[in-house]
């Protein structure tokens, strides 16, 4: 596993919206769900994507996907404009169709979307969002035209299965688009994800992200990159801009507050799944980074006010 596996794991949709719809020169698709990920997939006709950060709407095509970072509501539309009639607004509400088709529909007009929501929770996944732009658009490079006659016959269809079907499809494009968008010349990759490719350090980090309860120490990690410890920590340092053991130290404290948050695991047992030999040397290094003890984090994030929030 390596640190871009780790970071989608648990990215899953839950009842994507779909449609298959004819819509009048001037629809507009409001999606207001507030969800960290949005992706968006045209399976016929184009739109654009009007975003709050964006200075200009952004045209998605068919073979194009999108991926839009909320929480902020955008819309997607017929025309490249900022303000619509609340007659030509629909909000999309996910899991069902996103606009109920008028009778007659017209071939010509007809316009087919596809639309997952993602509701990214806990602080190791913030790696992934924070390296992404507010609306991303990632060109058709692979002839993906039989997924999306296949994805067209399914939003078509009653067949049993057919919302699960498309969530983890919806899944698996997320990642290819995210994964291809990271991979265009002179895209703003993120640290770990360009030293993947580093035959030094893509060892070490994968190593780390497989098994980060396990003793790591420089000299095992550059055994098991095949390097002396000088040339991993030098390599890895000048890629990853911190020593190996500092980004295991901080990949460990940010799986650490997903566990205390999402699991009823005890401090000491925590502290053992993530390689501290004692409850001690883990909550010290804990408040070193979060600022306060296992403990008080948990009663934070399970506070009334939290969960609220």
């Amino acid at each position: 596993m390596d640190p871009f596996d780790s970071l989608l794991r648990d990215v899953r949709a839950e009842g994507a919206a779909f449609g298959r719809s004819v819509l009048a020169p001037s629809w507009a698709l409001r999606f207001p769900d507030g969800a960290p990920l949005t992706l968006c997939v045209p399976l016929r006709g184009e739109g654009w994507i009007v975003h709050p950060e964006n200075d200009k709407p952004l045209l998605v095509r068919v073979g194009e996907a999108v991926v839009v970072r909320g929480p902020e509501p955008f819309v997607f539309s017929a025309e490249p404009r900022s303000s619509f009639s609340p007659d030509e607004v629909r909000d999309v509400t996910f899991g069902r169709s996103l606009v109920a088709p008028p009778p007659e529909p017209g071939p010509a007009e007809q316009m087919v979307l596809l639309a997952g929501a993602y509701h990214v929770q806990g602080q190791a996944p913030q790696r992934l969002l924070g390296a992404l732009p507010p609306v991303l658009v990632v060109p058709d490079e692979h002839d993906c035209s039989s997924l999306r006659d296949y994805l067209d016959f399914q939003l078509g269809g009653c067949r049993p299965g057919r919302q699960i079907v498309l969530d983890r499809l919806l899944d698996w494009l997320l990642v290819c688009t995210i994964r291809d968008w990271f991979d265009q010349p002179g895209a703003q990759a993120p640290r770990w994800y360009r030293a993947l490719s580093d035959g030094t350090v893509g060892p070490a980090l994968r190593a780390m992200h497989d098994a980060p309860g396990e003793p790591w120490t420089l000299a095992s990690l550059a055994a098991r990159a095949g390097v002396s410890r000088t040339t991993l920590a030098k390599r890895f340092t000048e890629l990853m801009g911190e020593p190996p053991l500092t980004y295991l130290t901080d990949w460990r404290m940010a799986l650490a507050v997903d566990m205390l948050a999402e699991t009823t695991a005890t401090v000491a047992a925590v502290a053992r799944r993530l390689g501290y030999a004692d409850a001690f040397g883990f909550s010290t290094a804990f408040k070193r980074v979060h600022g306060v003890s296992p403990s008080e984090h948990r009663k934070l994030a399970r506070s009334p006010e939290q969960t609220r929030s």
